[in-house]
């Protein structure tokens, strides 16, 4: 892993009157990593990527980006971070083309037709080019917010829940593009989400943030592997397979049977051995699939939290 901090948050607190929004949060993203901010709505998500962006001032607490404090290198520091807050703008009577030529200009001064053009087909959007704002979807509209983001070709990208009202396809293609952009582009990738399952996919590091609090942050896979499984098999008789397990330790891991699955929690090494008693007894196991889902490890850690 790079030990280079592309961010680093040290005892963050936001109070807005009687409410703790964010309470004494710390955080550190490294170079390369696409870190899953996750927390359910209210969590304190926003506020804190608002801090980070300097939009809201900290009522206590450091915030380094780049080796640098956000309170004194401001201006350093979002030369180098692309981000979509909330939902992206654009002006709909125009083409994607278009719109990114303004906002370039806006932001950064005249940039490049080829520069555009590179941008668009980063994200997708090459032959729509020419196309309206307001003929395209929904997903569509996210990509290209990400695309405004690369303008500057950032080395952070900070998005704020980009997956929001999307359809299954539409997230699908910002799950795909993110991680294109980490693994082939080189970028360092801070991503706010509910959306569990998504994390879960292109996320390596995390924070579990409730209640303005860390719960807890690590690595995704060592996270979830401290979780047992919940393995279903698939078998062709349930009454047999059941009766078999009776007389045995396997039946103190049966979580539920329906019809003809049985779902064990188990741990990872005893799938095996479990199948291999199954078979030898004769038993037809069609399927065995095992889950481990980040949404039930998120609800047991923010349980523990309360």
């Amino acid at each position: 892993m790079n030990e280079e901090k592309v961010i680093e948050i040290l005892g963050l607190t936001k109070k807005f009157k009687n409410l703790t929004a964010v309470d004494d949060l710390g955080l550190t993203v490294f170079k390369g990593d696409v870190f899953g901010f996750l927390g359910p709505n209210g969590a304190g998500k926003s506020t804190t990527i608002r801090m980070m962006l300097s939009l809201i001032t900290p009522s206590s607490g450091t915030i380094k980006v780049f080796g640098k404090s956000l309170q004194t290198g401001r201006k350093d520091i979002l030369k180098r971070v692309g981000a979509i807050v909330e939902k992206p703008d654009f002006y709909k009577n125009l083409s994607a083309y278009k719109n990114l030529s303004i906002l370039g200009k806006l932001s950064m001064g005249e940039v490049s037709k080829t520069k555009i053009m590179e941008i668009l087909e980063l994200v997708g959007l090459e032959k729509r080019y020419k196309s309206k704002v307001k003929t395209y979807s929904h997903g569509m509209k996210q990509r290209l917010g990400i695309a405004q983001a690369l303008l500057h070709d950032p080395d952070l990208i900070v998005l704020d829940e980009p997956t929001t009202g999307l359809d299954p396809q539409g997230m699908k293609e910002i799950r795909d593009l993110l991680i294109m952009l980490s693994r082939e582009k080189g970028k360092t990738i801070f991503l706010s989400s509910h959306i569990l399952s998504e994390i879960e996919i292109v996320a390596n590091r995390m924070i579990i943030l409730d209640k303005g609090k860390k719960v807890i942050e690590g690595k995704v896979n060592e996270l979830l592997n401290k979780n047992k499984l919940k393995v279903t098999f698939e078998v062709n008789d349930m009454n047999t397979s059941k009766n078999l397990l009776d007389n045995t330790a396997w039946k103190d891991k049966i979580y539920s049977s329906l019809d003809n699955k049985i779902v064990f929690i188990l741990e990872p090494e005893e799938i095996a051995p479990l199948n291999r008693y199954l078979i030898e007894k004769n038993v037809e196991v069609s399927a065995v699939i095992p889950t481990r889902s980040l949404e039930e490890y998120f609800l047991k850690i923010t349980e523990k939290s309360k």
